[in-house]
């Protein structure tokens, strides 16, 4: 199959180039794992029956097959990722990839479906065993803490927590936005369990003058150089201090995946998921702002005020996003279904969230929101959990109809149809349509 130079977002190459350049890393990003010194790439020993199971079929030529050659049944795969199931793989160097709406049905995403964001290369050595976590700059004892230490030292909770990419919905910008163009999928609610990052920060002693907090990752930059990070971002101290945040090592119960930050990672809901960062090595406290690379310039910040579509942006004039808006997603049924010949009912449901507040109402429409039906609402699990819907629809006759779906948050800011469009292709939370046939 030819190969596709077309760039990606922030150095990222796709998996042609990347085989090309590092087989070795190939595999260690793809399947999570560094291959033995005899295998080189996908066609040396095991890899060729990892790839026969990936493609779920012998290969009968493969000694045909030209070194570094990727079957086109895995250039596009939804499986291209050890332990996960489904998700759309955008690009591999750094790996992103997203779960079709569909597949986040479950009340709690399956850390197999939980969609993936990195910004680098991940670490090879994530032992929690020796993992440690430091947390210094302007607090009063600074601390190097083991996974240990953190399950003996502080309180151990659980909460459902929503993760959100702040590019969720790229895909769908006009003009388009660079970056990874996501559809629906990057966001979860998953099981997270840790300690809270506000009972750690109060260990140390905050100083006075802390005004933002700087997190480090173990990831490594895509250059290779060392000491180069490719993510560190950070939150207000208020922010920091919410107790729903979590410094997290398990994930539904079990250790956190290799890419959604084993062994140690924040989970802070309800802003970007860049504020959580993975691979936790480092948290500081500092009397400014943080300036860690993702912080500065156009880096998950919109413009301070509404822009038309095509709009170039003064750069003084954006500003970081905080928390997350209002947005629904309807899991149940696909986009695209024809119902059973006769059938004309059909049970709709999904999740909805709204950054730091919660859902007050959900309403659907299957006229083009001429009129709205009120759908069943659930209150969340806990705070910052995304919250159930589900109501029956009649469809009135045969034909084509979208299920649109509108979620109005406790302050009353509701979703709307049209994006609200920004040169970095930032929280668009338009209204999420799904298509029905009735025949």
């Amino acid at each position: 199959m030819p190969k596709d130079d077309t760039p990606i977002e922030d150095g990222a190459v796709h998996l042609y180039d990347l085989y090309d350049k590092d087989p070795d890393v190939a595999d260690k990003v793809i399947f999570g794992r560094t291959p033995n010194k005899d295998r080189r790439g996908f066609l040396k020993g095991a890899g060729l029956a990892t790839m026969g199971a990936m493609i779920g079929s012998t290969i009968p030529f493969h000694r045909n097959m030209p070194s570094g050659f990727i079957p086109v049944a895995l250039a596009d795969s939804h499986g291209m990722i050890e332990g996960k199931d489904g998700l759309t793989v955008f690009n591999d160097r750094p790996v992103n990839a997203e779960t079709p709406a569909h597949l986040l049905d479950d009340r709690i995403t399956p850390t197999s479906r939980h969609f993936v964001r990195n910004n680098g290369i991940p670490p090879e050595d994530v032992d929690p065993d020796t993992w440690t976590l430091t947390v210094d700059g302007l607090v009063n004892d600074p601390m190097t803490l083991s996974i240990a230490d953190l399950k003996s030292k502080f309180e151990v909770v659980t909460k459902q927590l929503v993760i959100e990419c702040g590019g969720n919905g790229r895909g769908f910008f006009d003009p388009p936005a660079k970056g990874n163009q996501w559809t629906y999928g990057a966001v979860a609610c998953s099981t997270w369990t840790g300690v809270r990052y506000a009972d750690v920060l109060k260990a140390a002693g905050i100083k006075e003058d802390v005004i933002y907090t700087a997190h480090v990752g173990a990831d490594s930059h895509l250059s290779g150089e060392e000491g180069k990070l490719p993510i560190s971002r950070g939150v207000p101290i208020e922010k920091a201090m919410n107790p729903n945040n979590l410094i997290a090592f398990e994930m539904n119960g079990a250790p956190l995946h290799a890419m959604n930050g084993a062994p140690l990672r924040l989970v802070v809901p309800g802003w970007p998921g860049s504020c959580s960062q993975k691979w936790l090595k480092r948290i500081w406290l500092r009397d400014q702002v943080h300036d860690g690379p993702k912080m500065t310039g156009k880096a998950y910040r919109v413009p301070a005020y509404p822009v038309a579509p095509g709009t170039k942006v003064p750069k003084g004039d954006f500003e970081i996003i905080n928390a997350m808006p209002v947005k629904s997603l309807i899991t149940f049924p696909e986009t695209g279904i024809t119902l059973a010949d006769g059938q004309d009912v059909v049970q709709v449901r999904g999740h909805a969230w709204a950054g730091d507040d919660a859902v007050a109402s959900m309403d659907l429409s299957i006229d083009f929101g001429v009129t709205w039906i009120k759908a069943n609402l659930e209150e969340p699990a806990n705070s910052y959990a995304w919250q159930h819907f589900n109501q029956t629809i009649k469809f009135p006759q045969k034909g084509y109809y979208e299920v649109w779906a509108r979620a109005t948050d406790t302050k009353n800011r509701m979703q709307p149809f049209a994006i609200a469009w920004n040169p970095k292709g930032y929280l668009n939370n338009s209204m999420h349509r799904v298509a029905v046939t009735v025949v």
